[in-house]
């Protein structure tokens, strides 16, 4: 395992997060809404902007498990997570830093409040003193096990998961499926989805990949500051288009797939599949499945990562498992 004092250069963390049941938060929220006509459309449902202490288990493991890093900055809309009081006049106090909203989106400002993850990202390069080479994480991604900077960066190269895939207007299925659904709907919908392939594969098309793209899982991504300022500088119009939706919309990057394919792009990525995810969805897994999965990421040390979704609609007991099992592996501060 590599130690902060033998690492050749520095990388911090970002984590992004929200309390929805935060009372001024919701009512941002509602006031937004109202301009919209009062309708709460998918990308506002509650369940995205909810938390159960996830954040508490996300610092805690880069602590733990990832003491290289130098600084770990949240990002939030005016909030402070509890953990963030409870490591005062510790030793940890100065790693961890809360930046606002305000101070990424400094331009941008007619933009917020924002309840737009994808715009968020966007503007992350922007943290005044973040390192050139940084790994961002959701607030309910967590380490589980010890991880060093190989595993995220190598000559200075960012480290990919992922697989390369066709574009979906080449594949059959798809054809077959988009033919399908033109004939058998009656009803147009108003509201188009943002689903997170379709960002993937719009975000490669930017870069100037046009048969092909590389999708990306949900895990902790490495990036780099420069990939993305040199980007959005050249292209200050696309910057400004993915800052402006205040929910997530269909016509918006995912930011880590773009940040992912300039990297491939300019032959700046190394691909290693080595290292896992475990994905938990406790609200829709059998507590039998719950506990298979955390029994296997407990031998297989090639699991390194867990993403919990939306555990607090989950049955009591599959709650109480999985929160076990994190307080087991990471032991919250």
């Amino acid at each position: 395992m590599t130690t902060s004092s033998t690492q050749e250069f520095p990388i911090d963390a970002v984590i992004t997060w929200v309390d929805g049941a935060d009372p001024a938060h919701a009512k941002k929220l509602d006031s937004y809404l109202a301009t919209l006509g009062g309708v709460r459309p998918r990308a506002a449902n509650p369940i995205r902007f909810h938390h159960s202490g996830e954040i508490d288990y996300c610092v805690t493991s880069l602590l733990r498990f990832a003491p290289w890093i130098r600084t770990i900055y949240i990002v939030t809309d005016n909030q402070v997570p509890d953990i963030v009081d409870r490591i005062k006049g510790t030793i940890y106090e100065n790693k961890v830093l809360v930046v606002d909203h305000k101070v990424i989106f400094s331009g941008f400002e007619q933009y917020l409040p924002t309840f737009n993850s994808s715009s968020i990202l966007a503007v992350l390069w922007r943290i005044p003193g973040l390192a050139e080479h940084f790994i961002f994480f959701n607030d309910d991604f967590a380490l589980i096990r010890p991880v060093s900077p190989n595993d995220f960066f190598r000559n200075k190269k960012v480290v990919l998961r992922g697989q390369w895939k066709s574009l979906s207007e080449f594949t059959w299925r798809k054809k077959i499926q988009h033919w399908f659904q033109k004939l058998t709907s009656t009803v147009k919908s108003t509201e188009q989805r943002a689903g997170y392939l379709a960002g993937q594969e719009l975000s490669a098309k930017a870069v100037g990949y046009d048969r092909c793209y590389f999708q990306i899982p949900h895990n902790p991504h490495a990036w780099r500051v420069s990939t993305l300022k040199v980007f959005f500088e050249a292209n200050p119009e696309l910057l400004e288009f993915s800052v402006s939706f205040r929910l997530r919309s269909a016509q918006q990057f995912i930011v880590e797939a773009l940040a992912a394919h300039l990297e491939l792009k300019g032959s700046d990525a190394v691909i290693d599949e080595k290292l896992k995810t475990l994905q938990l969805k406790p609200a829709d897994q059998s507590l039998i499945r719950i506990k298979n999965k955390l029994s296997n990421a407990d031998v297989n040390l090639d699991i390194a990562f867990v993403c919990v979704q939306s555990i607090e609609n989950a049955p009591e007991q599959s709650q109480k498992t999985v929160f076990d099992w994190l307080d087991r592996r990471i032991e919250r501060i």
